[in-house]
């Protein structure tokens, strides 16, 4: 009698270790739960191959940018620091500044020597209209891809709740179906409400980097623009300095 009580006692011990892990509930997802569990996968690719490519970018930008810096403020002659822009082609404060000595060098080619006071501010105006121009296509190149992050991070939450919604909605009428409405212990249940759960987790996974890595570029954007139209009121005084005397 005592032996048979053992043997009993570890079979349902063997057969209560008969767990599931994470892979094992996406492998059995099926239907709309495993498109949703696809389709926040891919979100999260995308999301973190934005992350890697925007974080090079803004690393190069702000790198190069301080070495241009450097350079202008180290150098005398503006022809010089044109010359060696292309070195700094990730930077967009050199671009801004390649495109205000390009108006620059226009107004020189078309003086004549007769200068006159309007004449001087109409010129520097091209100038301001030059850096402001570059400066509006640098943004607008910094920021590119970087709201895909934002939509990520706002809709992957949604989409994951919507999959377990449904996922948990369908267990319980398979639930109810197979046994007809009668009560069923919490281990029927529990399978299918993890595998619908799942959904939200990797939505989460895929939203929380994509919110963190929108707001960092959103501040590496406003930091870039800031030292651009600082870096066009330094040039647009030297261009004064010397361009109006």
């Amino acid at each position: 009698m005592q032996d048979a009580i053992w043997v009993h006692l570890v079979t349902a011990v063997g057969e209560g270790q008969e767990t599931k892990g994470i892979l094992d509930l996406l492998a059995d997802s099926s239907g709309v739960v495993l498109g949703v569990l696809i389709l926040l996968i891919l979100f999260s690719l995308v999301s973190w191959f934005v992350i890697a490519y925007k974080y090079i970018y803004f690393f190069r930008a702000q790198r190069e940018s301080a070495s241009f810096l450097d350079k202008f403020w180290q150098s005398k002659r503006l022809d010089e620091i044109y010359q060696s822009t292309g070195a700094y082609s990730r930077s967009p404060i050199s671009q801004v500044f390649k495109a205000g000595y390009i108006e620059l060098t226009k107004l020189k080619s078309q003086d004549d020597g007769s200068k006159t006071m309007s004449g001087a501010l109409g010129g520097l105006e091209n100038v301001e209209r030059a850096l402001r121009r570059a400066s509006t296509a640098e943004v607008t190149q910094m920021e590119a891809l970087v709201p895909m992050l934002a939509t990520i991070g706002s809709t992957a939450p949604f989409v994951g709740l919507f999959g377990t919604v449904w996922g948990i909605m369908n267990a319980f009428v398979n639930i109810n179906n197979l046994t007809g409405g009668d009560a069923v212990s919490l281990g029927v249940v529990s399978g299918p409400i993890a595998e619908a759960l799942i959904a939200t987790a990797i939505g989460l996974f895929a939203a929380i980097p994509a919110v963190v890595a929108y707001n960092y570029f959103v501040t590496r954007v406003k930091v870039l623009a800031s030292e651009m139209d600082n870096f066009s009121a330094d040039f647009l005084n030297i261009v004064k300095r010397h361009f109006l005397k």
